[in-house]
């Protein structure tokens, strides 16, 4: 199994979804690498051999924030957002949508399951 990032990669995939599985890698960056190393789209993880699983470990290192980093940054951002107390900040700190969604009746994932209101009746 190789190890990529501090991410095991599974053996049985390709290796353009198979480096996905570490976060801030999608698509078109696994392609991207795949392609500097000189990997073909088609091979599979367990026919790479260690010196080409070492290169794509070192392109990802050299040129890509990811896993901890990238959760570190973006943690970082938003915690300056509700720092500075802007919209977006008070809004990230009230638990709510961020981009301009609307709340009267939809915004479940940010709001959390419905809470009854006590008394009222329809």
């Amino acid at each position: 199994m190789a190890r990529i990032a501090g991410v095991n990669i599974p053996t049985q995939k390709r290796v353009v979804v198979a480096l996905q599985y570490i976060h801030g890698i999608g698509p078109y960056f696994a392609k991207e690498i795949c392609g500097k190393v000189g990997i073909t789209e088609d091979r599979r993880v367990n026919q790479l051999t260690d010196s080409e699983v070492l290169q794509i470990r070192e392109a990802i290192d050299r040129d890509y924030t990811v896993e901890g980093d990238l959760r570190r940054d973006t943690a970082q951002n938003i915690k300056r957002l509700m720092d500075l107390g802007c919209y977006r900040g008070l809004r990230h700190r009230r638990g709510l949508p961020v981009r301009g969604q609307r709340t009267h009746t939809n915004a479940r994932t940010r709001k959390g399951p419905a809470k009854p209101i006590a008394g009222k009746k329809k």
